[in-house]
C-alpha cells in the first residue's frame, strides 16, 4: 500500500496504528511523495513504513541540480539506516538512472525505465496500426 506523506502526517497516530495492523497481516507500506510537502526526518522515525518513495520533483533535475542530488543522497541514506528501501519516482532518462544507481537507490519508476502497459495487451487500435506497418 502507498500512503502519502501529507495524509500520514495529518493523521499520524491513526496512520501508525493502521500501518502496523495491516503489516501484521503481511502487508507492506510505502510513504509516497516524500520531499514534496513538509517533509521531516522525524516522521520517518515514527512511521513504520517499508518503502520510502522519493518525490519526482527531487528526481527530475537530479543531474543538473547539485542540491537535489545531495538531498536525494541524504534521504536515501537515512531511509536505509532506518531499515526502509527507497523508490525514486520520475526517472526519465539514462543519466538520471545511472546517478540513482550510484547513490544506492533500491527501486526506480518512470518513463525512462518503461512506459505504462496495459495488463490486457495492446488495444484493438494498436493492433490495427501495427498490422498495417
Amino acid at each position: 500500500f502507498e500512503i502519502t506523506e501529507t495524509a500520514a502526517i495529518s493523521h499520524l497516530e491513526d496512520a501508525k496504528k493502521f500501518i502496523r495492523t495491516l503489516q501484521s497481516l503481511g502487508a507492506k507500506f510505502a510513504l509516497d511523495d516524500f520531499g514534496s510537502g513538509l517533509s521531516s526526518f522525524g516522521y520517518l522515525k515514527t512511521l513504520p513504513v517499508d518503502f520510502l518513495k522519493i518525490d519526482g520533483g527531487l528526481i527530475k533535475n537530479l543531474v543538473r541540480e547539485p542540491s537535489d542530488l545531495s538531498i536525494v543522497k541524504c534521504v536515501n541514506d537515512v531511509a536505509h539506516m532506518l531499515g526502509m528501501q527507497t523508490i525514486a519516482e520520475f526517472v526519465e532518462d539514462q543519466q538520471t538512472l545511472e546517478s540513482l544507481k550510484s547513490l544506492g537507490i533500491d527501486y526506480v519508476q518512470g518513463y525512462g525505465i518503461e512506459k505504462p502497459k496495459s495488463l490486457k495487451g495492446p488495444s484493438p487500435r494498436d493492433a490495427e496500426i501495427h498490422a498495417s506497418r
